[in-house]
């Protein structure tokens, strides 16, 4: 359909998350169409640098350019608790509500053996590694789906013997939604997790 440098160009882009091949296309055809040389080659180096800058944190696992990220080396951080959750955007997620002064843990994804992802391809180990007599509370803040679920009760049986506090985020009804739209597991979740008024 297209020349074969810009076909492959499209199929690059049509490999990220959320790029399907219409916005591979719009993308490829923008890029070679509307940027000048000079940005195409400034995206093109911002891309290379940041991938030879960034790493893993080597205490939570987030991505950062320094060592140890921000997070970690802040002395206002609360070192008692640990949020462990599935990726850095989930980290950037719960930060934007200013609430939770914490740690984390990113696992870098979850449990799911059809998709043959076992315990030894996330996070888990780096985790048990950093559980101290300080950590008192480790908040288990996987996505509520069925690989999200059966991580945070893995990591639950592994963290029972060793006495710290595991508990879950809470599950249900979002604010502003409406009951009729929600589905029957969503609305189990909500009537379970209720609390006193």
């Amino acid at each position: 359909m297209h020349a074969p440098s810009i076909e492959i160009l499209i199929e690059q882009f049509a490999q990220l998350p959320g790029i399907g091949r219409k916005s591979a296309e719009r993308i490829a055809f923008y890029i070679l169409g509307t940027m000048s040389e000079a940005d195409v080659e400034k995206m093109s180096s911002l891309i290379l640098s940041s991938k030879k800058k960034i790493s893993f944190c080597p205490e939570c696992q987030n991505l950062t350019d320094t060592v140890p990220c921000p997070i970690c080396s802040s002395q206002k951080r609360d070192r008692s608790v640990i949020c462990v959750v599935e990726t850095p955007k989930d980290v950037a997620a719960i930060e934007k509500t200013n609430e939770y002064k914490g740690l984390y843990h990113v696992l870098h994804g979850a449990l799911s053996p059809i998709d043959g992802i076992t315990p030894e391809d996330i996070k888990i180990k780096e985790l048990l590694v950093r559980l101290t007599n300080e950590v008192k509370e480790v908040i288990m803040a996987t996505n509520p789906t069925v690989s999200g679920t059966a991580t945070a009760v893995y990591i639950q049986k592994l963290l029972q013997p060793m006495g710290v506090k595991v508990t879950r985020i809470a599950h249900g009804i979002p604010v502003g939604g409406d009951l009729e739209y929600a589905d029957d597991v969503t609305l189990i979740k909500a009537l379970e997790g209720r609390r006193e008024m």
